[in-house]
């Protein structure tokens, strides 16, 4: 057999771990909506993973912006923050005791991660909405991120097969066209039948407005990612490009 079909191959195997290598921020409370019934202390847990295939996970730097929108207004929850091991890498945990009734929108910035295999630094802003016993409003503020998904579908309560909609949004701005990956956080109960499944990819129209319908109960994750205006310096000092994601996480329950 000649060399060149082994090269060939060879070369297909190597770019079989990429096909599936979406990163997501994420931010997941321990509740999703309170009740009478429910404790108050709510504990968010934040990983920058692969969500689909249940990591691995990447190492979190020092976040730089975290905290909540609340009834009581925009409070710094980063003293909060405490850090943690998974798979060697680290996390961050934070508990926040809920006093009011009403939405709360937590959000986070994250440090830059450098992605020596993409050659860019990446920064996901995400959120995710908690409600607290039915107070509403307030699930369709901005955080004012330089990037940021604002929900037109309120972002919990949601039923599995309920479609999710948002606007793509830069500077406050709509964003045209922008693409938009979608993945599920996987629980472990589940295994995707091919890489295609792995990370769902679909594109907002010329409004910035995206849909998609939620196919399973659990934590769903939506990122918009952009490249940045501008340049960052990675760890060795080279100025690089930046993908700057809009992150949003919904939670879809089966209807019993």
């Amino acid at each position: 057999m000649s060399q060149r079909p082994i090269r060939i191959l060879a070369a297909l195997l190597g770019l079989c771990p990429a096909l599936a290598t979406a990163h997501f921020q994420t931010l997941i409370p321990s509740h999703d909506l309170l009740q009478a019934d429910t404790p108050r202390q709510v504990q968010l847990d934040m990983r920058f993973t692969h969500p689909m295939q249940g990591g691995p996970a990447m190492d979190m730097g020092q976040p730089v912006r975290f905290g909540v929108l609340g009834p009581d207004g925009n409070r710094d929850l980063r003293d909060a923050l405490t850090p943690y091991q998974i798979t060697g890498q680290t996390a961050y945990r934070a508990d926040y005791r809920v006093t009011r009734p009403g939405d709360h929108l937590f959000y986070l910035q994250p440090a830059p991660y450098w992605e020596p295999a993409e050659g860019k630094m990446i920064e996901h802003f995400t959120k995710v909405v908690m409600d607290a016993f039915a107070g509403e409003p307030g699930w369709d503020r901005l955080v004012g991120f330089p990037v940021e998904i604002e929900p037109l579908t309120r972002p919990y309560g949601l039923w599995t097969g309920n479609l999710f909609q948002g606007v793509v949004r830069r500077d406050g701005e709509p964003v045209p066209f922008a693409q938009v990956e979608i993945e599920w956080l996987n629980d472990g109960s589940f295994t995707p039948p091919a890489d295609a499944y792995v990370t769902q990819v679909i594109k907002a129209d010329a409004n910035g407005t995206f849909s998609y319908a939620l196919p399973r109960a659990g934590w769903w994750g939506f990122a918009a990612l952009l490249e940045g205006p501008e340049k960052l310096r990675n760890p060795a000092g080279k100025a690089v490009p930046v993908e700057q994601g809009a992150l949003i996480w919904v939670r879809a329950r089966d209807m019993q």
